[in-house]
């Protein structure tokens, strides 16, 4: 259990510097905003370019996928669809919400827990390739191009928006390093590492500082929709999980256990830097990270002990 508290420990010391930031008001108006996007534009690239690189691109295919990518995009279509029919919301507001019922803190937390858990930070892999790969790309093609009426953009400025998002340069430029074997210089890695050591603690302090002069957690009138995604990510994906990976995949054990865990990590804070960036439902991002993050503390706990 230690993985989980300490995982979870440096998170919140951090977000609680970035509140004391933002409360003191020693970086301004819009610093919040700024941090949000060298995270995005900059350093989160250039984290995914290195982890990436470490990679083996074939861990895609292994069995733990099923269960994996299977809940987490079941997840993501059942809020889509949910919300879509009850609340008529805009593409990019579902994309947020599917990305915010889903997408899970898999680099912050999972690294640690994987380790401390599980034994094996190899675990964490098929998630994390996933969702970089996959995931954040179609998410952020949906943000980008809500930012301009689609009849208005060209038709190749559309398909191509998923090649010319950041995040998914840097992934594209990892997978290339992994596929093709290549020593990068220390000439060419030692700065990107610099610029890399950035990304989570940027992200962490932008999101520790949008918190202060915040209202109460999903107390607008956005908190149905807000709890819609807590619940999902919270309990409906690694239930999926766990069931996909018992009977779809076959997993068992130890195996079985990361998948239900992996799935059961709290919201990634980079959700809230993909909303905050473009500008489009940032409330629901920063509340939902916030709940899953304290809520999912007992669900990983009752996972380990029943199933380890």
């Amino acid at each position: 259990m230690n993985g989980v508290v300490g995982g979870f420990a440096a998170l919140v010391a951090v977000i609680a510097v970035g509140w004391v930031v933002g409360r003191a008001g020693t970086l301004g108006a819009g610093a919040a905003r700024v941090l949000s996007r060298l995270s995005y534009f900059v350093a989160t690239p250039a984290l995914l370019l290195l982890t990436l690189a470490k990679a083996e691109p074939a861990v895609l295919l292994s069995a733990a996928l099923v269960a994996t990518a299977g809940s987490a995009v079941l997840s993501a279509l059942l809020y889509a669809a949910l919300a879509r029919w009850r609340w008529r919301l805009s593409p990019a507001q579902l994309a947020v919400g599917g990305l915010a019922s889903s997408y899970v803190n898999a680099g912050n937390l999972g690294v640690p827990i994987s380790v401390y858990v599980l034994g094996d930070a190899s675990f964490v892999a098929p998630v994390l390739l996933f969702q970089v790969l996959v995931m954040a790309p179609v998410g952020l093609a949906v943000l980008a191009g809500s930012q301009t009426a689609a009849d208005a953009l060209p038709r190749w400025r559309l398909l191509t928006q998923p090649l010319r998002t950041p995040v998914v340069v840097g992934c594209g430029l990892g997978v290339l390093v992994a596929a093709t074997g290549v020593d990068l210089p220390s000439l060419v890695l030692e700065p990107v590492e610099l610029v890399a050591a950035l990304a989570v603690p940027a992200a962490l302090l932008a999101y520790g500082m949008s918190l202060h002069g915040a209202p109460r957690p999903a107390s607008a009138d956005a908190a149905p929709r807000v709890w819609l995604a807590v619940a999902l990510k919270t309990l409906a994906q690694p239930a999926l999980a766990y069931t996909l990976g018992r009977w779809a995949a076959g997993l068992s054990g130890v195996a079985l256990l990361a998948v239900t865990v992996t799935s059961a990590l709290p919201t990634a804070q980079n959700v809230f830097v993909y909303a905050s960036s473009y500008d489009r439902a940032t409330e629901l991002a920063r509340d939902v990270v916030l709940l899953t993050t304290v809520l999912s503390v007992p669900v990983l706990v009752g996972i380990a002990v029943l199933l380890a």
